[in-house]
């Protein structure tokens, strides 16, 4: 059925498939019944003349004339059901950040926010491991942690079926399997996997060495030798071999010592 618009006392078909439509009529002064549903199924709005097609269009519509007529954005012309979900909205119109930190002063739009960022100041950890009483800030590193306790690895690799504790891990896994590698260096073109091996990379050309030994002021250009490095001076033997109970301060010399039970 084409859509009907009023004109005058006729109503006028258009060359349009059904649709919700709405377009200008005249108005009717009385109030007293807002929606008039035709024999042709047009539903018109008896306050400012739209027309609509379905009923749900135009009582959704009738909002805008209802007691709740305050609870329109003049920005963007969202409706909301309560003046309050309003208030909220113009936050993001208007930027307003209400809510203020005591401490360091900076604001937020909300007060959940205020108290996350509060306990950066309190060192508070309202989050606890009912396993090993470990606390933490903030709930999801909590959920992060049990995982150490349930061995929860949910994102599993579909070519090898290697598991994951997060979603950022799996992905940066998969590069191994397409061979991508989006991080390249701008000095010498040569591409990785992720970032961090980028920035390791990229201490080759600038001599870069921030992480220094405490103990001898050897200094190191990534993170994983410094650690490898402390053992030496801690005695620290993480890697025992299963066979012979020998212990070594890197898996790779452990590796290097199975073959010799092989």
């Amino acid at each position: 059925m084409k859509p009907l618009v009023l004109t005058g006392q006729f109503y006028t078909q258009l060359d349009e498939k059904p649709q919700d439509y709405e377009t200008s009529a005249e108005a009717s002064t009385n109030k007293s019944n807002l929606v008039k549903d035709t024999t042709e199924k047009t539903h018109i709005c008896n306050v400012c003349g739209l027309v609509y097609y379905s009923e749900f269009s135009l009582l959704n519509h009738l909002l805008v004339h209802s007691n709740e007529q305050n609870s329109v954005c003049e920005e963007c012309g969202r409706i909301f059901k309560e003046k309050r979900y309003l208030v909220r909205h113009l936050r993001v119109h208007k930027s307003e950040k209400l809510f203020i930190c005591n401490v360091c002063r900076k604001s937020f739009r909300d007060t959940a926010s205020l108290k996350s960022h509060s306990q950066t100041h309190t060192n508070e950890k309202p989050y606890a491991c009912d396993i090993c009483s470990k606390t933490f800030s903030w709930r999801g590193d909590l959920r992060r942690h049990l995982r150490i306790h349930t061995k929860g690895k949910p994102y599993v690799c579909e070519v090898c079926s290697k598991a994951f504790s997060d979603g950022s891990n799996l992905n940066r896994h998969l590069r191994i399997h397409t061979k991508e590698k989006p991080y390249v260096c701008d000095v010498c073109s040569e591409a990785f996997t992720d970032g961090s091996n980028l920035n390791r990379h990229l201490r080759i050309h600038t001599i870069e060495k921030p992480y220094v030994c405490e103990v001898c002021s050897k200094a190191f250009n990534g993170g994983y030798n410094l650690k490898m490095h402390l053992r030496i001076h801690t005695k620290e033997k993480p890697y025992v071999c299963e066979v012979c109970c020998k212990a070594f301060a890197r898996n790779d010399r452990l590796a290097s010592h199975l073959l010799t039970h092989s």
